[in-house]
């Protein structure tokens, strides 16, 4: 199989610990690959028409996306502990926190385009706006942290603590730890399992933040 790649981005980092979960890198070809939304990509265009990573081409030449559709099909491919329970309460719960952790990135992706745009074109209201839900998601993933202890690890329990990895590399400066000791603790043992560390998002956020 081959995944189009970018150790830049959350979506792939979530897909990765899918792969290491299953015991599947070693299956995997990686294709590193930069989207530009000015640039188009013949190849990834070809696998997915949407031009997004991560794209997974199976080895009949089939493709999948996007990182949720991804992650299902790899927990298939292993007889392990699965990341999706099957049915009931619990894969619904896990299916919220997946939501969750994946609208999370989605808002910190938001928010740092805008902030990235020229001072001209920048909306202040709409960077106050994406601050302040910000702010509300990681306040009610600390409240919540009790109810991710004790449970097995789902794909839940990976995508809010990809999210909170991708807030150190965009936003340190925003210091989510502060106040929430709680989730800290929590995205620290997050960041021990085997499969979160075998691919960490970055070996030195500081040092990536530059490049």
């Amino acid at each position: 199989m081959k995944l189009y790649y970018s150790h830049r981005s959350p979506y792939v980092r979530l897909v990765m610990v899918a792969v290491h979960w299953a015991g599947l890198a070693g299956r995997i070809e990686l294709e590193n690959t930069v989207v530009d939304i000015y640039r188009p990509l013949p190849n990834l265009m070809r696998d997915n028409p949407l031009t997004k990573i991560p794209t997974l081409v199976l080895d009949d030449g089939s493709a999948l996306y996007d990182s949720r559709v991804i992650c299902e099909y790899l927990d298939g491919c292993h007889d392990g502990p699965r990341l999706f329970p099957e049915n009931g309460e619990a894969r619904l719960e896990t299916l919220r926190r997946l939501a969750l952790g994946v609208g999370t990135i989605d808002l910190l992706l938001g928010w740092f385009t805008e902030r990235n745009r020229p001072g001209a074109l920048r909306s202040s209201e709409f960077i106050t706006a994406m601050e302040a839900k910000y702010l509300n998601v990681v306040d009610r993933m600390n409240a919540n942290v009790p109810n991710l202890i004790d449970i097995p690890f789902t794909i839940g329990h990976a995508a809010i603590g990809t999210a909170l990895s991708y807030s150190d590399f965009r936003f340190g400066a925003l210091d989510w730890r502060a106040g929430r000791k709680a989730l800290a603790d929590w995205h620290a043992d997050f960041l021990k399992i085997p499969a979160v560390a075998a691919d960490p998002f970055f070996d030195d956020l500081a040092a990536a933040a530059s490049r």
